[in-house]
């Protein structure tokens, strides 16, 4: 039934549905800037964006094309805030950080889609609000302390009951749901080159097909060792997320590489798509192993959540998903999926977002835990303005130490079996 998806590198729906990408050669030779940056995913791109704005020299090196990781495979939606509810976030970070990030991450959407108007990147971006689901009456109380605590905030959250959340979604799966205003969605690949064309027009230099190899001290500065030559930079960003490898001692141990699945539909009839989210919302559920979706502005259905903790290997990997939705919408079952694609994420063990400092002009940001799309993009004006003096303690997340997590080698088995856990809890309304 679902053989005909496609599954070609990197596979995913925007490869053929994005803005065309800027160009991006690699390195050849040797390059001197002010700050390099090795990542071209949203961090990395914001970072050289701000870094362009405000008059520096700045060049990144990403291994494959630009957007090739979580920029250009996650599922399109720009929600605001953590996993963590804000009053969780202040206890855990402290009275001067824990505010700051709060109000950094919930203010995140507002500062992307205020990119996208000012760099007028064509991104096919949407801002209807985000839902946020529950199918247990357990959830429904999550639901409740998320809506109180942004209100005291000022953000006007809405609760839904049953019957609105049916209304609002097009099924009667859940008991519950929130509408956030902040959020929205977007093409994700068409923003991330977006991000890099507006780089180049204010002069940052961008290197697509270039893996950084090593890294070595060079005086006060750093060089990044390419195939094809290296760049020396006065400050060194490494933005690498989920991608990241051995290029930094333990970077790559300090998180799970989790993989996301997604599939989509070809165009929906216009019958049946507005039936599925009407108002155009985007939505993930509120559980421990749940699911997000959204609609294309072409009226596909882009339905995303756990999958098998490798590369594609076939269909089958996708399955469950098609299942799952239709389930939720049974006159899609006719549909055909057309694409099915993953892409890996850095999960902290805390689920907060990473800020590293590991030796002297080095920064390192990952760690967004599936938040990224706006996240990312936020952090990048952080370390811009960490990479041209402004002090590290000033900024919203504070510096931590790299901490390799124990046993970290044995991650897929982790995973799989919290999946497992998880999947056992929602089940029982836990």
């Amino acid at each position: 039934m679902n053989d005909r998806l496609r599954l070609d590198r990197p596979g995913d729906l925007y490869a053929t549905t994005a803005a065309a990408a800027v160009p991006s050669r690699p390195l050849a030779g040797d390059r001197r800037v002010e700050v390099a940056i090795v990542g071209g995913g949203y961090t990395g791109l914001s970072t050289a964006l701000h870094l362009a704005e405000r008059g520096k020299e700045v060049a990144l090196v990403e291994a494959g094309e630009l957007g090739w990781g979580a920029a250009g495979r996650n599922g399109g939606q720009v929600n605001a805030g953590l996993k963590h509810e804000p009053d969780e976030v202040e206890r855990a970070l402290g009275p001067v950080h824990g505010p700051r990030l709060v109000q950094l991450s919930g203010g995140a959407p507002d500062y992307l889609f205020s990119l996208i108007e000012r760099y007028r990147i064509d991104c096919e971006a949407q801002r209807g609000g985000t839902l946020r689901a529950a199918y247990r009456h357990g959830g429904r109380r999550a639901l409740e302390t998320h809506v109180r605590q942004w209100r005291e905030r000022g953000v006007e959250i809405e609760l839904l009951d049953a019957a609105g959340v049916a209304a609002a979604t097009g099924t009667t799966r859940y008991v519950a749901a929130t509408r956030d205003p902040r959020g929205g969605a977007l093409n994700p690949l068409s923003f991330a080159r977006g991000l890099a064309a507006a780089a180049l027009a204010r002069g940052a230099v961008l290197h697509g097909d270039t893996r950084a190899t090593r890294l070595e001290r060079d005086g006060g500065g750093w060089r990044v060792i390419t195939a094809g030559g290296a760049l020396r930079a006065n400050t060194l960003v490494l933005a690498t997320d989920g991608y990241s490898d051995h290029l930094w001692p333990r970077l790559a141990q300090s998180f799970i590489p989790v993989y996301s699945s997604i599939v989509a539909t070809e165009p929906l009839p216009e019958a049946i798509a507005h039936t599925i989210l009407p108002a155009g919302e985007v939505l993930y559920e509120s559980g421990n192993v749940t699911v997000y979706y959204r609609r294309d502005r072409a009226n596909r259905l882009l339905m995303g959540g756990r999958g098998r903790q490798h590369e594609p290997s076939g269909p089958q990997d996708f399955r469950h998903l098609i299942r799952y939705a239709e389930e939720l919408w049974p006159a899609i079952a006719g549909q055909r999926w057309t694409h099915g694609w993953n892409g890996q994420f850095a999960l902290t063990p805390d689920f907060y977002p990473r800020l590293h400092a590991p030796a002297p002009n080095v920064l390192v940001a990952l760690g967004y835990s599936g938040r990224g799309v706006a996240l990312a993009t936020t952090m990048g004006a952080e370390l811009a303005a960490a990479a041209t003096g402004t002090p590290l303690a000033e900024l919203a997340l504070p510096v931590m130490p790299i901490k390799p997590i124990p046993f970290h080698r044995f991650w897929r088995i982790g995973v799989a079996a919290r999946i497992a856990f998880g999947r056992l809890q929602d089940s029982l309304g836990s």
